[in-house]
């Protein structure tokens, strides 16, 4: 047995193609979405990654604008930067490319972003919403929106299965977990500090690993045909890319298995676009065009 490989670019490149009549639309009406990137300091990895956020924007349609800070930067000009970007009507979606230095109040950063133009999903307004319930009404963070949709597109229901997320972030995990549990799945949640993580890991039908360790999930550990979705990743000495699961041996194991790269990667950053359009169709309609997914099957 060897599992399929979800293709991460396959599948985001058709959600791409499906964002174009809405972005059609909205320029119909004299309506460009633009995102805004503010990115404090040099950090290589933080750099690529904008790139490619800048990139996809244009593919799409999307007006794109990059605000660079030196790290040394004092975070009241930041935050005034933000509050210019919340009151601009050309900008749609804002996000602050993480890290940012040890000087800054994180959590005072993202605050600051206006609600309706918080296309991360960070904001306390967008975490509660999904706490309650009401994941159709606020912008869900892109990594778990992603993963999410890579499994509709594959056409694996979530309802009434095991699920067991490895990894308890702000970012990823704990937003994974409120999300799948809307969608009615049992939902574990371990972390690096688990103890025995091997008997939850092996009950999970579906298993979303989030860690940021590399190489953490062995297939010993993994159930046989568990869906397996790693979201890390690491950069080993060598250079290479690899994710929290061992990937060659869990794929004999498993049913579905993502790559890294080249899974929940290019994911995270199409559901940044769907949440800037998505923010920049409620400028029309306030609370129009909800985050409701139609999936469409993907062959690849």
């Amino acid at each position: 047995m060897s599992a399929k490989i979800i293709d991460g670019n396959a599948i985001a490149r058709r959600v791409r193609a499906d964002l174009g009549p809405r972005v059609d639309e909205l320029k119909a009406r004299g309506i460009v979405p633009g995102l805004a990137v503010v990115m404090v300091g040099k950090n290589p990895a933080s750099m690529v990654y904008v790139g490619r956020k800048v990139k996809a924007c244009a593919e799409v349609g999307l007006h794109s604008k990059v605000v660079e800070f030196p790290e040394d930067v004092r975070q009241e000009e930041v935050l005034r930067c933000i509050h210019g970007l919340n009151a601009d009507p050309a900008i749609h979606g804002i996000i602050v490319q993480l890290p940012v230095p040890k000087h800054f109040d994180m959590r005072q950063v993202l605050e600051t972003i206006a609600i309706q133009k918080d296309v991360d999903g960070f904001h306390l307004y967008n975490v509660g919403g999904l706490v309650i319930g009401e994941e159709r009404t606020v912008f869900p963070p892109c990594t778990p929106f992603g993963v999410q949709l890579l499994l509709e597109y594959e056409g694996i229901s979530v309802e009434g299965k095991n699920v067991v997320v490895v990894g308890a972030s702000n970012i990823v995990g704990k937003p994974m977990a409120l999300m799948l549990l809307q969608k009615e799945a049992t939902v574990s949640i371990c972390h690096l500090k688990t103890r025995d993580l091997a008997q939850y890991t092996i009950l999970a039908d579906i298993l979303v690993v989030a860690a940021g360790q590399p190489r953490l999930i062995l297939p010993q550990m993994v159930k046989t045909g568990a869906v397996v979705i790693d979201v890390g990743i690491n950069r080993m000495p060598d250079g290479r890319l690899v994710g929290d699961v061992e990937f060659n041996s869990v794929k004999e194991k498993a049913s579905y298995i993502t790559p890294v790269p080249g899974g929940v990667g290019p994911m995270t950053v199409t559901m940044l676009i769907w949440n800037t359009i998505q923010a920049a169709e409620r400028t029309v309609t306030p609370r129009a065009q909800s985050i409701g997914i139609t999936p469409t099957p993907c062959h690849t």
